[in-house]
């Protein structure tokens, strides 16, 4: 299991929106940590593109990077922009998708 003492050097400054580049028409991830109590996940989204709903049974906190997303929560359609932050609650459907081309980093806080 990848720690995220095992990603990160101590005392270093780090760009996360940096660490995983956009593709073309497509989503791109890049789990940067992974541990008992969650995991750090970079996506990189082309405009357009998408996650389709569906239920997770931690809670998912968003940090939009760059560009902006649509989140949907429960059917609640949410426009999120880069520096703006969104929590999306243990299973209750979500889905998420990019109305300009979007980095998010996906905290997943384990119970």
């Amino acid at each position: 299991m990848k720690s995220f003492a095992d990603t990160f050097p101590p005392a270093t400054a780090v760009t996360l929106s940096e660490m995983v580049e956009y593709g073309t028409d497509a989503v791109v991830s890049r789990t940067l940590a992974k541990s008992d109590g969650g995991t750090l996940t970079l996506f990189a989204f082309s405009k357009g593109q998408e996650l389709s709903e569906h239920t997770a049974p931690f809670d998912a906190f968003v940090q939009v990077a760059d560009g902006v997303g649509e989140f949907i929560i429960d059917g609640l359609p949410v426009r999120v922009e880069a520096g703006q932050s969104i929590l999306m609650p243990a299973d209750r459907p979500h889905a998420v998708k990019a109305v300009e081309s979007m980095k998010m980093i996906l905290f997943m806080l384990r119970k």
